[in-house]
């Protein structure tokens, strides 16, 4: 099931719309940013039911 998050890129400050699969369960992936193209550490966190409760976008530095 994906659902649309709205993340803010840790380095450009841009904010945007992309999806996570809240039925994989609570992840961490790297995904580039779409309007600075740097790789952007992003992590979700899903309750027992599958639901959304934290979606989080950090740089490799921090």
């Amino acid at each position: 099931m994906l659902e649309p998050v709205t993340l803010t890129c840790p380095y450009c400050g841009e904010d945007f719309e992309t999806t996570v699969d809240a039925s994989a369960g609570s992840q961490a992936y790297v995904e580039d940013c779409p309007v600075c193209c740097r790789p952007i550490e992003v992590g979700v966190d899903v309750d027992i039911e599958g639901t959304i409760v934290g979606v989080r976008a950090r740089s490799d530095r921090e």
